[in-house]
């Protein structure tokens, strides 16, 4: 049987084992793996020789992750996953799920940060800063997994804590940044052992004085009633979505509710949502990732939209596109920033973007200014518009 310090040795070994490191994966059929910039890769130790993982060592490995907490057992049996946290004993922390496969237990463990991270360390736009100033309502941050919207939240949260002296509880899955006090107060939560689901902890957050609250991921319907009422009462709520842009995620909630709520639930969206901050991670030039994201704020204009839905000439991208006076940007405004500065490529830039035209349009533009070779985006444009027109010749 694999012993606690063998597999704290081997964890460490791992999280070494490549620069920018994020995760360490344990698959049944497969070799040692970690992720690093978005990509994986074999790793081979020789005090380790493992060619293939069988279910009986991934399965080892998983027991001893879970051998402190017999509520994770029953956990992975019942829902066929089990979310823990994991220290070394050199503080290093990993955010664990263990999930099974076909009768077999995979392990995929997320190295977390040792320090908060900073909005200026994260080289995070402005409008971040806004966020932070928030005295309540809504905001949400949005993204895939793995993202980066838990650390994006973590640099709010760290500007708050440089600036306001008030109390923030936490409701996450798990705690991933430990947040040591300045001016305010945490009381950071961890679901599982603090907290049985989303919704209790927020609904018992109410009464724990807090004026602001972190949720780590709404989930359903319930989670979501009660963080609008939490807004409605004065409170500063933030939290995540698996959504992409910000007319998703509108849907998303209303998504939550009936038909027949639709019309109340935009109201109070309405008069409650502060932000929504869309985030993707992009490969960068020369190696790793950059964040592009795209903002939407609550302006009379974005009001208007949420209560009556988008339509022709008044959609979400549209607001954001034209709300730079707001700090709002759209995903493709920040991508054709980010390739102006030479950070990502034409081929990342054009896949990555939600307006292929408008982009290519931007690129063009760029590489012209530099008496670069532009593409032929346009030509083929008008040469389509030419032959599908009126004018086109018949027969």
């Amino acid at each position: 049987m694999l012993s606690e310090i063998d597999l704290s040795e081997l964890i460490w070994d791992l999280a070494r084992s490549h620069e920018r490191a994020t995760d360490i994966l344990f698959m049944v059929g497969r070799p040692f793996q970690v992720l690093a910039d978005g990509r994986l890769h074999q790793v081979k130790l020789s005090h380790w020789p493992v060619e293939r993982l069988t279910p009986l060592q991934t399965e080892t490995i998983a027991f001893n992750l879970l051998r402190k907490n017999p509520r994770l057992f029953q956990d992975l049996v019942r829902h066929g996953s089990a979310d823990l946290s994991y220290r070394l004993p050199d503080g290093t922390r990993f955010r664990v799920n263990i999930y099974s496969r076909q009768k077999n237990y995979n392990i995929v463990m997320r190295k977390l940060p040792s320090q908060v991270p900073s909005i200026a360390d994260l080289g995070l736009p402005p409008a971040f800063y806004r966020i932070a100033q928030e005295k309540s309502g809504i905001v949400l941050v949005t993204g895939a997994t793995g993202q980066g919207k838990t650390t994006s939240l973590a640099a709010i949260l760290n500007e708050i804590n440089e600036r306001e002296a008030v109390h923030v509880v936490t409701l996450e899955d798990p705690v991933e940044y430990v947040h040591r006090p300045k001016k305010a107060t945490f009381s950071q939560r961890e679901l599982g052992t603090d907290f049985d689901t989303f919704a209790n902890g927020l609904r018992a957050a109410l009464r724990q004085a807090p004026q602001v609250i972190l949720v780590g991921e709404i989930r359903d319907r319930e989670t979501m009633e009660i963080a609008l009422m939490a807004a409605e009462t004065g409170h500063l709520v933030l939290s995540t979505l698996h959504t992409v842009g910000a007319g998703n995620t509108i849907n998303r909630i209303l998504g939550f509710f009936t038909i027949e709520e639709e019309h109340q639930i935009r109201n109070r969206l309405a008069d409650t949502l502060r932000w929504i901050v869309g985030q993707k991670l992009l490969p960068k030039v020369g190696g790793g990732r950059v964040a592009v994201f795209d903002i939407l704020y609550n302006t009379i204009r974005t009001k208007e939209t949420i209560i009556k839905g988008e339509e022709e000439g008044r959609t979400f991208y549209d607001i954001m596109r034209q709300g730079s006076p707001y700090h709002m940007q759209t995903f493709d405004q920040h991508i054709v920033e980010l390739y102006r500065q030479g950070l990502i490529t034409e081929d990342v830039a054009l896949a990555y973007c939600v307006r292929r035209d408008l982009v290519g349009r931007e690129i063009d533009l760029i590489k012209s200014a530099k008496g670069e070779k532009t593409s032929d985006l346009e030509v083929e444009k008008l040469k389509l518009e030419f032959e599908e027109g009126p004018w086109r010749r018949k027969g």
